[in-house]
């Protein structure tokens, strides 16, 4: 073996260099079904389901016409990108029509009608949205001279075909201005779809964010990309057909687009708590909040056009204080106080609009719809560390804890996304982590050991099996899957606990308010028949967002892909240096943990690696490989060449996919 082929291309570029949110493009979605097969209904589901559609009224006619309100047009068809892949289908949840399927808790399917609300909306003079071309919506604000575009939408391709579609409707007229409202990819990564980098560089186009932005931008998921993004295409339901039995919704919207991911960097950065800004004659008032629902987030009033954008920080549903993908978990306290202080902030406005979902008209709305969405996190943080104090556990707490009638009525603050329950947990988490304290809990064993010994302890798996048949036939699919888990762990190829386990998991699926567990219960389901998603993630699609991210977050994730053990017997050094950059960093592993500093070459280093950032990319991405780098001009290696291939030999690849269900 040649010593360039055996450096680092095939070891480095599969580390977790992507935002988890988009790691669902790892999978295509999968095709719309809207003929369904022999029904996989339980009675005990469709009983459920038939009763909450009774006793609970859903209708909500002024949400759907809040959702109606300011329509001007609809899309029709699909977005493909440069190679005719789709990224987007305007059609795909055409079925989402009529009453409540017994397949879909009957409140969620509310949900999945108001965000299949698809088109170009009037929020109010000088403002439009762009809603359901993509998770989130994008607001277009008059300026004097054009367009400031809030939130870019995922994609080039979704942002591209957004604007144009609103060019086409309401003019063409250039964008004069972006904003960033947070640092979530979903709202910046079609910055390049609206806006060139080229026009950029002109200097005539301002690009707002909150103060933090770009470190939360690139850095968010970085070290934990890999798993994050595996558990993600669980969370979004990606691999799930469109259909009554599969994908409805995704919560916030109907579901992520896939394409390529980009990112410009800010011009300007709204870093005090509270800063007025006039951009293309438009007075803006931004209201820091970071730490809330993203770490580096705004919201803002437009005061000459009496609006207030309340960003993500408020939305129609109970959000997430710990997003199941993965994540740190948020301050339900600070996201309460940030919502009171909405209040004043929106006191002078007569719309509300967000970065998802349809907007609010009138004070008293306005007022009536901030409130509750500041009580619920309050009434959660508040009613889990009373009970936190009295001995409770977050189990405990969760399995009794519910909002007061005044909450659980309001529509708006209902589960559809994060829920009471994994909420309560968040809580718990935040402030005493996952040691309940019970010293049986303190070195329990793992999965797969506790697994073999329940198994054991039933008599066999056999038994254990027949136990879950029953309990599921009773209707007790929480208790059926807590069996079925540990015969799973015992042994991932019992062919009869797999199949129970994914009708299991179908049923706990179709009674879920919350598409997020909805969608983790039917992709469990088939992952235990298919095994897990065949592709991985396809890096090539964030090229432009990882242009911007500044090498510390790729020396952070290959110090976290270190193998420590083996790393343990070889004190090296090496100087790795960008070329065009100007840059030079000192590597060196040291008691099994590699460090890195910026600073001149070390001349006692073993080795070093001189090569472009560009280059640097393309090996990160998987387009350049070890071909690549032996003829390449755009790099060189000095030193032991020996010391070189032993320290990249040491950085691990984590696996493409891995096994959720199963251990």
């Amino acid at each position: 073996m040649s010593v360039r082929k055996a450096l680092f291309p095939r070891r480095i570029q599969h580390n977790s260099l992507l935002l988890a949110l988009l790691a669902v493009a790892a999978c295509s979605p999968a095709p719309n079904q809207n003929e369904l097969t022999e029904s996989r209904l339980s009675e005990f589901v469709q009983k459920s389901n038939a009763q909450l559609a009774k006793s609970h009224d859903f209708s909500d006619p002024a949400s759907f016409a809040d959702a109606r309100r300011g329509f001007i047009a609809a899309p029709d068809g699909q977005i493909k990108d440069e190679t005719g892949r789709v990224i987007w289908d305007y059609n795909a949840f055409a079925f989402l029509e009529g009453e409540a399927p017994d397949s879909v808790h009957p409140g969620l399917w509310r949900q999945a009608l108001l965000n299949n609300h698809i088109g170009l909306f009037k929020v109010s003079e000088g403002i439009w949205q762009l809603r359901g071309f993509d998770l989130a919506n994008m607001t277009l604000i008059q300026g004097k001279t054009g367009w400031i575009v809030v939130d870019p939408l995922t994609t080039r391709e979704t942002a591209s075909a957004a604007i144009a579609f609103a060019r086409k409707h309401l003019g063409q007229q250039p964008v004069t201005a972006v904003v960033f409202t947070h640092s979530h990819a979903d709202h910046f990564g079609g910055a390049l779809g609206v806006v060139s980098a080229e026009a950029l560089k002109t200097g005539k186009i301002p690009v707002i964010a909150p103060v933090g932005f770009m470190e939360e931008a690139t850095s968010e998921n970085i070290l934990m990309g890999n798993a994050m993004g595996i558990r993600a295409v669980l969370m979004y339901g990606s691999r799930l057909p469109r259909n009554v039995e599969g994908l409805v919704d995704n919560g916030l919207g109907k579901a992520v687009a896939f394409g390529n991911i980009g990112l410009l960097p800010p011009t300007e950065l709204i870093s005090e708590p509270h800063q007025s800004l006039r951009i293309d004659g438009v007075q803006f008032v931004f209201h820091n909040v970071p730490g809330s629902e993203a770490p580096a987030e705004f919201t803002f009033e437009l005061p000459e056009l009496q609006a207030y954008c309340g960003s993500e920080l408020m939305s129609h549903t109970l959000h997430n204080l710990y997003t199941l993908r993965g994540a740190k978990v948020r301050d339900a306290l600070k996201w309460s106080d940030y919502l009171g202080a909405s209040l004043q902030h929106a006191a002078r406005s007569e719309v509300v609009f967000n970065s998802h979902h349809w907007p609010v008209w009138g004070q008293a709305n306005i007022v009536n719809f901030i409130s509750k969405q500041r009580d619920v996190y309050r009434y959660i943080h508040d009613q889990t560390v009373r009970q936190m104090n009295a001995g409770l556990t977050g189990s405990e707490i969760a399995e009794t804890l519910q909002l007061p009638a005044s909450l659980q009525n309001h529509l708006n603050v209902r589960g559809y996304y994060g829920t009471v329950k994994h909420n309560v947990r968040a809580v718990y988490q935040h402030y005493l982590g996952w040691f309940d304290a019970n010293p049986a809990n303190l070195d329990a064993l793992p999965p797969a050991q506790a697994g073999a010994r329940y198994v054991a302890l039933a008599g066999g798996a056999e038994k254990m099996r027949a136990a879950a048949q029953v309990d599921y036939d009773k209707g007790d699919f929480r208790w059926a899957a807590e069996l079925l888990k540990h015969v799973l762990h015992a042994d991932a190829r019992d062919e009869a606990a797999r199949a129970l386990q994914a009708r299991t998991f179908e049923q706990m699926g179709f009674m879920a308010e919350s598409t997020a567990w909805r969608n983790f219960y039917l992709t469990g389901a088939v992952e235990l028949r298919e095994g897990p998603a065949s592709s991985g993630i396809d890096r090539k699609k964030f090229v432009e967002m990882l242009q911007y991210t500044p090498i510390e977050r790729f020396l952070e994730a290959m110090a976290a892909s270190l193998n420590g053990p083996k790393a343990s017997e070889y004190p090296l050094r090496i100087n790795l240096t960008f070329t065009d950059l100007n840059q030079n960093y000192v590597l060196h592993i040291e008691n099994g943990v590699l460090h890195f500093q910026k600073a001149p070459p070390n001349p006692q280093a073993d080795a070093g690696l001189a090569l472009t950032k560009a280059f640097f990319l393309k090996m990160m991405t998987g387009e350049a490989g070890p071909k690549d780098l032996l003829l390449s001009d755009q790099t060189k290696i000095s030193g032991s060449q020996v010391s070189l291939i032993r320290f990249f030999s040491l950085i691990e690849k984590p696996p493409k996919q891995f096994p959720v269900v199963t251990r």
